[in-house]
């Protein structure tokens, strides 16, 4: 018998598997109905992951800024086909007001080189205000040609403008302000494991996002 003081105490390996997962903080449930958010409080709270810094809740909106594509996921699942509304509004004249949808949740850019989405990118007045994109995963239209694009109109600094992205089935549709603004087909829809979540992005200008709202379709 070992003396007192001197034994060692033995714990199952499956006991310190199973204190580990219950350590890891779990998504709270998917969106099964219509799901809102008017960001009226102080801080972004626990229902958001932040993949990095530059959001924060100001004068009850999500304001973001300097963010480089790191985004700021809704940890609650989407549900496959969706209506997404959000009011958007940029206080910069470089505009890039800039969203992800149907991305993993998780990713970002590691590096401030270049960021392939996990989704599809929604981008309002971007490349200084020269044009606005609804791309598959890839933005800049490099890696593939899955993307849609318009020169017209400009964000205007300080004006709110209420989003509307649907998707039934292959087809991804944007407005703005209740007019068509730019749409999609896929013909291999991002969906399922890996493609379920809404990212707010942005890269350096000052935007601001309020009253959410996640319907099913």
């Amino acid at each position: 018998m070992a003396p007192a003081g001197t034994g060692k105490l033995r714990v199952p390996l499956a006991a310190i598997v199973l204190v580990i997962a219950g350590c890891k903080v779990k998504d709270p449930p998917p969106i099964e109905g219509p799901w809102s958010d008017d960001f009226a409080r102080d801080e972004v709270g626990s229902n958001y992951y932040k993949t990095g810094g530059g959001f924060r809740v100001v004068d009850g909106a999500l304001a973001v800024q300097g963010a480089h594509n790191k985004p700021l996921w809704l940890r609650k699942k989407l549900p496959r086909d969706v209506k997404i509304e959000l009011t958007a509004w940029s206080n910069s004249p470089e505009g890039d007001i800039k969203i992800e949808v149907f991305g993993d949740g998780r990713s970002f850019d590691p590096d401030g080189n270049r960021y392939m989405a996990t989704g599809y990118v929604l981008v309002f007045g971007g490349w200084s205000n020269s044009k606005s994109i609804l791309a598959r995963m890839d933005e800049h239209g490099e890696v593939n040609v899955d993307l849609v694009e318009r020169r017209q109109p400009k964000v205007e600094p300080g004006r709110k403008y209420r989003w509307t992205i649907t998707r039934r089935g292959k087809k991804i549709d944007w407005q703005i302000d209740g007019q068509p603004f730019l749409s999609f087909d896929d013909l291999q829809p991002l969906e399922g494991p890996g493609h379920e979540y809404l990212g707010f992005n942005n890269w350096e200008t000052d935007t601001r996002f309020d009253d959410l709202v996640v319907t099913p379709l």
